[in-house]
């Protein structure tokens, strides 16, 4: 198995990094290598390193322990990854000396697998949050038989070969001497119980499919590839045991004039060379309601305004980013004679006489200028 990577080197930052540091190289990389957006091969497993490395490094206590132990947890015992399941030791000397390790308890209640979906906001929805209903499919406990797998009016059985411990021993003969092993019992296939009479319903599973309908809050300011965790919403647990949790991605559409970096917005608006030349005061929509902004007198194609303020809601505080809007000059086209002798005559004033042919010289150098040639 491969060794997992330093968290910090997962994420990009330093180990000195602030938490909007982490937060913000989070959102970027969860951008990046969302499964919906990249299509790489490997493209979920970065996403997956990605979220384990944020979920340890933006949680002061897990971070704290990390720093100390990487990732090995020092109240699991010996080897092991960070968050990972030690148990592995218990079945080594189980298979040696016939028992004495750790044994689970097969009747025990069991936590219910969380469930993941990806639900497609618009780009004002993840701006200003919205409420949606969604449908997932999902393992509930039976209405029949409430869990115990069994008919109604019976109930299930303790294993009589394994005497509910869901293990068998099998002695085997080796060249080191007489070994018993344990394995999963195979009367009862681990459940330590055996149900002769069976639900219905769930066929003995105790669980069984279903839709349901769940409602989720999306808050201001969620951004594309953001999870939302509903606690409880995913499978059910087994023998009593809590259900597990849902985590919504969200995968935030594009617009179609706005574009959004972190709570910031950017966007990109023609004037006309007139406007850019002597001055004016134009509309400029934002994602909150429509404002005036001054063009003073010769602004330059590309020059760039601030609307504090009018960006995004910040997912976690008060106050919003800001707009920043970018100046287009657009050279016109299709011109009637009458413009064409005027802007001749701008030219000639100008010191700016065309060549060669008096329309193609002077437009094509007008357009490179524009562009920056």
């Amino acid at each position: 198995m491969a060794e997992k990577r330093d968290y910090y080197e997962v994420l990009g930052v330093g180990k000195d990094a602030g938490e909007d540091e982490i937060k913000k190289s989070y959102r970027k990389l969860a951008r990046q290598y969302h499964p919906d957006v990249n299509k790489a091969p490997d493209a979920e497993e970065k996403f997956k390193e990605v979220k384990e490395a944020y979920d340890v490094l933006s949680d002061s206590q897990k971070r704290n322990m990390y720093d100390q132990y990487g990732h090995v947890d020092p109240n699991q015992g010996m080897g092991g990854g960070f968050s990972g399941d030690f148990g592995g030791f218990g079945d080594i000397f189980d298979m040696f000396f016939g028992g004495g390790g750790r044994q689970r308890d097969p009747n025990a209640p069991q936590r219910g697998n969380d469930l993941q979906y990806t639900m497609t906001v618009e780009f004002k929805e993840a701006a200003f949050g919205v409420e949606k209903d969604i449908t997932i499919p999902r393992t509930e406990e039976c209405d029949t038989c409430h869990g115990s797998g069994a008919k109604p009016g019976t109930s299930a059985e303790t294993c009589s070969r394994c005497r509910g411990t869901g293990q068998e021993e099998v002695a085997q003969n080796t060249p080191f001497g007489r070994m018993v092993n344990r394995r999963t019992c195979s009367a009862c296939q681990g459940r330590g119980k055996i149900i002769r009479d069976k639900c219905t319903t769930c066929h003995g599973n105790g669980t069984m499919k279903k839709q349901r309908k769940i409602h989720v809050r999306i808050p201001a300011g969620a951004f594309d590839g953001a999870q939302i965790r509903m606690t409880g919403e995913g499978e059910a647990g087994l023998r009593g045991g809590p259900s597990g949790d849902l985590y919504v991605v969200l995968r935030v559409k594009s617009h179609e004039f706005f574009k959004r970096e972190d709570d910031d917005i950017y966007c990109e608006v023609p004037v006309t060379f007139a406007q850019a030349a002597l001055g004016d005061e134009i509309e400029i929509p934002t994602l909150h309601d429509k404002v005036k902004l001054k063009i003073p007198a010769g602004t330059q194609t590309g020059t760039n305004f601030r609307l504090r303020g009018k960006g995004v809601p910040h997912l976690r505080g008060s106050g919003n980013g800001d707009q920043h809007v970018k100046v287009i000059v657009v050279t016109p086209t299709k011109l009637n004679d009458e413009q064409k002798n005027a802007l001749r005559h701008f030219a000639d004033l100008s010191g700016e006489a065309p060549t060669g042919t008096h329309e193609e010289g002077f437009f094509d150098r007008m357009k490179r200028a524009f562009r920056g040639d």
